[in-house]
C-alpha cells in the first residue's frame, strides 16, 4: 500500500509543491480535496545577487563576492530570493498543517535541484516524496502521486555543479570587459561561445569576395502534345563542354577564386556559346532512373520544436517555449524540455490509432516506428514532445486558438506521421546532348522526382532552413523520354549568378549549430539568445541575427586572452564533464578545483588525467593555468588594441565606451578625423567607402556665431540622440559642486539641420520654454518642446501643439482658446500606417507598421507590438513583423499593478483598542522593531541595486 493510500484512510493532508502557479491549478483539479497544490514559483534559493544579499558573517571574505567559498571544496552560499520570501513563508505555513509533502518540480536536473532546495529550506518533519510525471493528465498525475520516488542526489550534484561554474565563469570574467571594454557587460559559459559563432559568422561575411559566373538555360521540346504525366517540355541546365563541367557557386572559394578545374564561364563566353546552339539538332544522351524513399522525421525534441516552429511559425526560440510551456501546464503537451526522441508505448499506440482512423490502415507500418535519441548524454527520462494522455486530441477537438492552435498542431501533425510508412517514388536524370555550331560538344541535364505513394507526407513535412530549398513533398515531373529520342530547343539562355556570403545565423540554426558542436543544453538554448540580444551583442535583421561592434570586441579580448574559456571543443568537453559528474563517474569539488585553481592529477575529475578544466589558458597554449591565475593578470591586455579593427586605407574602427566609431589619424594630431557609426550598421556593411562618407560629413562644432547678450560662442553639434545647439562657456566656469554652470542646449526642430542651422534660430531654440501669457487668474502659460512633442503648460495642465514651429507664433488669445476647450482625455485620431506588411497567418488580420507614444509598433488589430531598436520602418519585412507580434502573445496581456486596496477595519482591530494599556507598550515596542527591521531591509535592497552584479548562462 502506498503512503498516500494509507494517508488517505485516515484523512490526512498532503502538500504537493510545484514550480508555477498555472501548473499548481491544473494538477488541483486532478488530485480533488486532501491535496494542497501550492507552486514555488520557479527557485527559491539560489546564489547571492549582489554583495548586498550576502549574508553579514561572510562580508570579510575574500571570496564573498562570488557566492562561493573557492578555499572549502567551493561550498555556495545559498539566500533565499527576495521576491520568494513571502512564498517560503506561506510554505512553511501550509507544510506545518500537513501530514506529507510531495515535491512535483519538473524531472530534469533544475527540477531535481529545486526539490531539494525545497526540501533544505523548508525542513519537513513529514515524509517527504519526490513526485514526478511527464504530462499533466488526470491519469499522469493519480500514477504520480501513487508511484513517488527518492530525491536524485547525483542529479542535484550535476546542478550545482553548473551553478558554481557559471558562477565562477560569470563573476571573473565579467569584471575583465567592464574594465577593458565597456562597464556592465556579462561573460558566460555559452553566452560567449554562442557570440563567438555569430561573430565568426561575420568575419566570413566580411572576408568574403564575390564571383562572378554564367551558365546556359535551356528549354527542350518532345513534339508531343504532352499532359500532367507527360510534360510537353523539360528545361535543362548546361552540365559540361568538350566533357569539362560547367563551374557553380560551390566551385568558388570565400575569395572568389576557382577551387578546382571545372570550366568558369564569363557573360562573354556564354553569351557566345548560347549563339553557336541555336541551331543545333540536340538528342537524349541518357534516361536515369533511381528508386525515391523518404522515412518520417522524429518527434519533436526541445531544439527541433524550436527550429520547426521558427521556419513555419516565424516563432523566435523564446516564444517557442513560452506558448510550449503553457501547452504542457494545461495539459495539453508533454514536457517540452527534452533532449530524448523516444515515444512511450502509449503514445505509439495512441499515434498509429490515429493514422488508421485519419489516413487509412495503407499508411500504417506493421511494426510500430522507434527512435534513437540522437543528442549526447539526453536525459532519457522524458519523451519526445507530443500530445498528451493515451488518446490525441486533433487539433480541432483542442479548443485551443491562436498561436497555441497552430504549435500544438504542429507537434500533433510530426507526432502522427513519425508513425506513418515511407514515402516512396522515383527520380529520374535526363542528360541532352548537341555540338554547337563552333564543333564544341554541349551537355545539358535536367531532374525530376515523382512521388507515387506520399506516406508520411500526407500529414507533415518538415521545413527547411533555406528558403529557396525545395521540400519532400514537391515533384518534379519530366516528360517520358528514351535514349536518343530528338528534341528541339526551343529557347537557349545565358544566366548570370555571383557567389553569395555565408547566410547569418537565425535563432532556428544557431540552435542547430550549438547542439551539433555539443555546446550547453537544449533547454537553455532559448534563454542563452535572449541573453545575448539583450546584451546588445546581437541585434536581428528580419530573422538574421547580426553581431554588434561591441560584440567583436567581447570576442577579441576572450580570444586572445581567455582562448579556451571560447574554444568549442573545449566548451563540449566541460558539457561532458558535468554529465559524467551527474552519472557518478566523477566528483565535482576535484573538477571544479582543475578548472579554478588550475591543479591537475589524478583526482581532477577527468579521464586520465586529460583533456579537462586544467586546460582553461590560452587557445596559443602559453597558459595552462586555471581561471583564477588567468582573471588575475590583466596586465597583457591593451584595451585599445582589441578594441580596434583595421578598416582599410588608415581608417580603423573603434569600440569605445559610448560607441562604436571610425578614426583616422591620431587624436590632437593634424588630420585627424572621427565620426560615430551607427549602432544598427552591420559589420559586413562596414566598408571604406561607407567609412570614408562617414568621416567626410559634417563634425565636431559648427559655430554659428556670438550671442550678442551673454557674449557666449553658440555651436551646433551631432550629437548620439540628434543633432543640437548649445553655448560655449568661458574657460574656468565650474562644471561640477554646488556653483556648477551648466550650458543651455536645446535639439533642433525636426523641420531643421545642422547645414542649415542659423544663429537665429539656435537662440529662438535656446530662449524656450517661452512665456506665452498668463490667464485670468495670472497663472502663466508657456510653450515648451518635451519628449512626445511641443506642449503647452499651465500649472498642471499640458495641451499638445500640432506644429514646433507654434512654440514661437502661438499668441495668448490661441493658447487661452485651446485651454477652453475640454481636454482630450480619448485617443487622438489614428494616425495612417507608416507601412502595410500583409496578414498575419494566426489573426487572419492585416498588419501594419504604425507610429505610436513610444516609437514605432506592428499591430494586426488585436496585439500590438514595438519594433526593436535594429527594426527599420523601411526595411522590416512581413515575416518580422509576424515574429514580433508572435512574441508579444505568447508572454500573454501585461501584468497590471494592483492598487491597493484601504485597510479594513476588522473586528481584531477593534478588540485591540480594548485591550490594557501594558499591551499598549508591548505592541509599540514591536511595531518599532518591525519598522527597524523594515528600514534595513529597504536599505540592504537598495544597496543590492547600486551593486550591478554580471550575468552568468
Amino acid at each position: 500500500m502506498s503512503p498516500t493510500s494509507e494517508t488517505a484512510e485516515g484523512g490526512g493532508r498532503r502538500l504537493v509543491i510545484v514550480e508555477s502557479p498555472a501548473k499548481a491549478k491544473t494538477i488541483k483539479g486532478y488530485l480533488g480535496p486532501g491535496y494542497v497544490v501550492e507552486a514555488s514559483v520557479g527557485h527559491i534559493r539560489d546564489l547571492p545577487n549582489g554583495a548586498a544579499e550576502v549574508p553579514a558573517k561572510y562580508k570579510g571574505e575574500s571570496w564573498a563576492r562570488l557566492g562561493v567559498n573557492v578555499d572549502a571544496d567551493f561550498q555556495p552560499i545559498y539566500v533565499v530570493n527576495s521576491d520568494k520570501k513571502d512564498q517560503v513563508k506561506k510554505l512553511k505555513e501550509l507544510l506545518a498543517e500537513s501530514d506529507e509533502l510531495f515535491l512535483a518540480t519538473d524531472e530534469d536536473r533544475e527540477g531535481e535541484a529545486i526539490a531539494w532546495h525545497l526540501q533544505e529550506i523548508l525542513k519537513p518533519k513529514v515524509p517527504v516524496h519526490r513526485m514526478v510525471f511527464h504530462e499533466i493528465t488526470k491519469d499522469a498525475i493519480r500514477e504520480a502521486v501513487a508511484n513517488p520516488r527518492d530525491l536524485n542526489k547525483k542529479l542535484v550534484d550535476a546542478q550545482e555543479t553548473r551553478r558554481i561554474l557559471d558562477r565562477l565563469y560569470g563573476y571573473e570574467v565579467s569584471p575583465v570587459l567592464w574594465k577593458k571594454v565597456m562597464p556592465r557587460l556579462s561573460a558566460g559559459r555559452v553566452q560567449s561561445v554562442a557570440t563567438r559563432l555569430v561573430v565568426e559568422r561575420e568575419r566570413e561575411r566580411i572576408a568574403f569576395r564575390s564571383a562572378e559566373y554564367w551558365d546556359l538555360t535551356g528549354t527542350f521540346a518532345t513534339g508531343r502534345a504532352g499532359d500532367a504525366s507527360d510534360p510537353s517540355t523539360l528545361t535543362a541546365r548546361l552540365n559540361s563542354v568538350d566533357g569539362r563541367r560547367i563551374a557553380q557557386g560551390r566551385d568558388f572559394g570565400p575569395n572568389g577564386q576557382l577551387k578546382n578545374d571545372a570550366l568558369h564561364l564569363d557573360e562573354a563566353n556564354a553569351r557566345a556559346l548560347a549563339a553557336a546552339l541555336e541551331n543545333t539538332d540536340f538528342a537524349v544522351r541518357s534516361v536515369e532512373s533511381k528508386p525515391y524513399r523518404r522515412s518520417p522525421y522524429a518527434p519533436f525534441r526541445t531544439t527541433t520544436l524550436q527550429q520547426e516552429a521558427s521556419r513555419k511559425l516565424g516563432f523566435g526560440a523564446k516564444a517557442t517555449m513560452q506558448v510550449a510551456q503553457k501547452l504542457y501546464e494545461n495539459g495539453f503537451i508533454t514536457y517540452m524540455r527534452t533532449d530524448s526522441t523516444t515515444l512511450s508505448d502509449t503514445a505509439v499506440a495512441a499515434a498509429r490509432a490515429q493514422v488508421t482512423q485519419l489516413y487509412g490502415a495503407g499508411y500504417l507500418p506493421d511494426k510500430p516506428r522507434t527512435y534513437a535519441g540522437k543528442v549526447k548524454n539526453a536525459q532519457e527520462a522524458h519523451e519526445a514532445i507530443r500530445p498528451s494522455g493515451d488518446r490525441f486530441r486533433t487539433p480541432a477537438e483542442t479548443g485551443l486558438t491562436g498561436d497555441q492552435f497552430r504549435l500544438y498542431e504542429l507537434i500533433w501533425k510530426r507526432t502522427v506521421a513519425s508513425q506513418m510508412k515511407d514515402a516512396t517514388g522515383n527520380s529520374v536524370t535526363v542528360k541532352i546532348g548537341g555540338r554547337a555550331a563552333d564543333g564544341r560538344d554541349a551537355e545539358f541535364s535536367a531532374s525530376g522526382k515523382t512521388i507515387t505513394f506520399h506516406g508520411f507526407l500526407k500529414a507533415y513535412v518538415e521545413g527547411a532552413d533555406d528558403p529557396n530549398a525545395e521540400l519532400d513533398d514537391r515533384e518534379r515531373r519530366l516528360p517520358q523520354v528514351a535514349e536518343g529520342d530528338a528534341l528541339a530547343a526551343r529557347e537557349i539562355t545565358a544566366d548570370g549568378h555571383a557567389t553569395k556570403p555565408p547566410a547569418r545565423y537565425t535563432e532556428a540554426t544557431l540552435v542547430k549549430e550549438l547542439e551539433e558542436r555539443e555546446i550547453g543544453r537544449p533547454s537553455t538554448y532559448a534563454s542563452i539568445i535572449g541573453t545575448i540580444l539583450d546584451r546588445g551583442y546581437v541585434f536581428k535583421k528580419g530573422t538574421a541575427l547580426v553581431p554588434s561592434f561591441l560584440s567583436f570586441a567581447v570576442v577579441n579580448l576572450l580570444e586572445k586572452h581567455f582562448g579556451r574559456l571560447v574554444d568549442y571543443d573545449f566548451t563540449a568537453k566541460m558539457e561532458d564533464d558535468l554529465d559524467r559528474i551527474a552519472r557518478g563517474e566523477a566528483q565535482a569539488v576535484p573538477w571544479l578545483r582543475r578548472f579554478y585553481f588550475g591543479e591537475t592529477g589524478p583526482d581532477s575529475g577527468s579521464a586520465a588525467g586529460v583533456g579537462g578544466a586544467a586546460d582553461a589558458g590560452n587557445g596559443d597554449g602559453d597558459h595552462l593555468g586555471g581561471l583564477k591565475e588567468l582573471v588575475t593578470d590583466l596586465g597583457a591586455i591593451d584595451a585599445r588594441e582589441i578594441s580596434s579593427f583595421p578598416v582599410g586605407d588608415g581608417i580603423t574602427l573603434r569600440v569605445g565606451r559610448y560607441g562604436p566609431y571610425v578614426e583616422r589619424g591620431e587624436k590632437d594630431e593634424e588630420g585627424h578625423q572621427r565620426a560615430d557609426v551607427p549602432d544598427d550598421l552591420a559589420p559586413d556593411e562596414l566598408t571604406v567607402q561607407y567609412a570614408e562618407e562617414l568621416l567626410a560629413k559634417p563634425s565636431g562644432d559648427f559655430e554659428l556665431g556670438m550671442d550678442p547678450v551673454s557674449g557666449h560662442q553658440i555651436v551646433a553639434k551631432d550629437g548620439r540622440y540628434g543633432p543640437y545647439v548649445t553655448e560655449v562657456l568661458p574657460e574656468g566656469t565650474p562644471k561640477t559642486g554646488k556653483n556648477a554652470v551648466k550650458p543651455r542646449t536645446a535639439s533642433l526642430f525636426k523641420s531643421m539641420s545642422l547645414d542649415t542651422v542659423t544663429l537665429e534660430d539656435a537662440l529662438k531654440l535656446m530662449s524656450l520654454p517661452r512665456v506665452v501669457g498668463a490667464d485670468a487668474e495670472g497663472v502663466e502659460i508657456t510653450a515648451q518642446n518635451g519628449r512626445y512633442g511641443p506642449y503647452l503648460k499651465k500649472g498642471t495642465d499640458s495641451r499638445s501643439l500640432e506644429s514646433e514651429e507654434q512654440l514661437f507664433t502661438i499668441t495668448l488669445d490661441e493658447a487661452l482658446a485651446i485651454y477652453a476647450q475640454p481636454k482630450q482625455r480619448g485617443r487622438a485620431a489614428a494616425k495612417p500606417p507608416l507601412k502595410e506588411l500583409g496578414t498575419d497567418p494566426v489573426s487572419g488580420k492585416p498588419v501594419v507598421v504604425k507610429d505610436g507614444r513610444f516609437g514605432a509598433y506592428v499591430t494586426d488589430g488585436e496585439t500590438n507590438a514595438t519594433l526593436r531598436r535594429d527594426d527599420d520602418v523601411e526595411t522590416i519585412t512581413a515575416e518580422r513583423g509576424y515574429e514580433l507580434l508572435a512574441e508579444k502573445r505568447a508572454k500573454g496581456p501585461a501584468k497590471k499593478t494592483a492598487k491597493k486596496a484601504p485597510a479594513k477595519k476588522t473586528a481584531a482591530k477593534k478588540t485591540a483598542v480594548k485591550k490594557t494599556a501594558a499591551k499598549k507598550t508591548a505592541a509599540k515596542k514591536t511595531t518599532t522593531a518591525k519598522k527597524t527591521t523594515t528600514a534595513k531591509k529597504a536599505t540592504a535592497k537598495t544597496a543590492a541595486k547600486k551593486t550591478a552584479a554580471p550575468a552568468e548562462d
